[in-house]
């Protein structure tokens, strides 16, 4: 008697970074005005900086083999394999002050802050 397993369905994963409308709105208009045509925007985490982490947000020409790709509300948005569990449950906003316009990350995982704001301690996020 032959048995046959059938393959579950997978239920989606959550994405591993999210954008406010703010930051997606500014990530299009940037992307529409940039020197050439890019994939996406690619997120990281360096090390670097007093509290010893800096995210990193850049123009992606081509996604790697391994990037984590997300798609939010228009924008394509490549994480770099090793700082995927840094990022779990990270919302990117876009923030605009009298003396500053920036994205900023809010990271539920981040345990301290530099008081520049440049940088971050971030612990990877634990599995349920």
């Amino acid at each position: 008697m032959e048995t046959t397993v059938q393959p579950r369905a997978r239920r989606p994963r959550p994405k591993v970074v999210t954008l406010t409308e703010g930051a997606a709105g500014r990530a299009r208009e940037i992307m529409a005005k940039a020197e050439q045509p890019y994939v996406g925007l690619r997120v990281g985490v360096r090390n670097g900086g007093c509290a010893g982490q800096e995210y990193v947000l850049e123009y992606a020409a081509a996604a790697d083999p391994l990037d984590e790709v997300v798609e939010d509300k228009g924008v394509t948005i490549l994480i770099e394999p090793k700082a995927v569990l840094f990022l779990i449950g990270t919302e990117i906003d876009y923030e605009v002050t009298r003396l500053a316009s920036k994205f900023v990350f809010r990271n539920p995982n981040e345990t301290d802050a530099c008081g520049c704001g440049e940088s971050v301690t971030i612990q990877p996020a634990k599995a349920d």
